[in-house]
Formats: structure tokens, C-alpha cells, sequence
């Protein structure tokens, strides 16, 4: 089975950063799931089966985790003790909410008139803008530039509920 003091990084074989081949992260969990799979184990014993299904769950949070860029600097920030997402502390910069404020007006107009062209757009939009923050975030992360590592995964979080909303408008426009 695997050993649960493991971080998700090791549990993987990855480098314990932001940036890493992701690939490798498929391959090992691929790997490790034929290793625990609950079927496996379906004529062992009932702890037997109770630890491989407790394996496997323990793997497919870590891949989930690790697969999210968001998941995966949240759980980079943990390993530090930095809860990113603390309800006490939820400041974006002001410029930032502005901007996606505008953005949100923009989504909700393209979405009035239906306007998929408009919609797309605005999603290749974020999807850069979220891209370009990940690049960020890598950089503050490998460079131990903690708290403001913890600011862009904020930042990241909202654009990526941005884009799912926008995701969402598109569905419904063409529907």
C-alpha cells in the first residue's frame, strides 16, 4: 500500500514545487492506482480492503490536488503553513477587482445578446490573464515569496470561477 506520512509530491516522485512535467503526475498515478485499487483487493480481508480503499482515496486527493493549479499552490502554501484561502484575510487588490468587475459587466452584456463570438473572446481573455498569474505564481512559489504566492492564488482562484462562469454563459447561449 502507500505510505500515508508522505506529502502529495512524494507520494508521486515529483519535485515538491509549483512547476513540475505533468505527465509524470499522470503516469504515477496511474501507476500507484493499479498498485491500490480497490478491486484489487476485493477477496482480501475486510482491513485489507478498508486500507486500500483508504489508499486509493489518499491518491485520487493528491492527484486532484496536484492536478489543479489552484489545489496544487493552495497545498504548497499548507505544506508552509499558509492557509491561502483564510476567511480572514480575503483582500484582491483593488485594481484587480475593478478589472474583473468590467470583465463580469462585459459577460453578462455578451450574455444578454446571446452573443457566443463575444463569450469566447472574454473566456481566451481570462484563460491568458490566468495563464500569465500561473507563470507568477510559479516564480513567487520557487522562490519562496510566500505571502505573495498566497495574494496570486487568490487572484487565480477568481479567474478561474470567471472562467467557469463565462463557460457556463456560453453553454446557455447555445442552448
Amino acid at each position: 500500500m502507500i505510505d500515508f506520512s508522505q506529502n502529495y509530491f512524494a507520494l508521486f516522485g515529483l519535485p515538491q514545487r509549483y512547476g513540475f512535467d505533468p505527465e509524470q503526475l499522470d503516469a504515477a498515478y496511474r501507476a500507484l492506482q493499479r498498485v491500490v485499487h480497490p478491486d484489487r483487493y476485493a477477496a482480501a480481508g475486510d482491513a485489507e480492503r478498508r486500507v486500500a480503499l483508504q489508499s486509493s482515496a489518499r491518491v485520487n486527493e493528491a492527484y486532484r490536488a496536484l492536478k489543479d493549479p489552484v489545489g496544487r499552490a493552495q497545498y504548497l502554501l499548507s505544506l508552509r503553513g499558509i492557509d491561502a484561502l483564510a476567511e480572514t484575510n480575503t483582500a484582491l487588490p483593488a485594481e484587480f477587482l475593478q478589472h474583473e468587475l468590467e470583465r463580469r459587466e462585459a459577460v453578462g452584456d455578451a450574455q444578454a445578446a446571446r452573443d457566443a463570438d463575444r463569450l469566447a473572446a472574454l473566456l481566451r481573455e481570462v484563460r491568458s490573464d490566468a495563464a500569465a498569474l500561473e507563470t507568477t505564481l510559479a516564480e513567487r512559489l520557487d522562490s519562496e515569496a510566500w505571502e505573495n504566492a498566497r495574494d496570486a492564488v487568490r487572484e487565480l482562484r477568481f479567474l478561474t470561477k470567471v472562467a467557469d462562469d463565462i463557460e457556463a454563459a456560453i453553454g446557455e447561449v447555445e442552448n
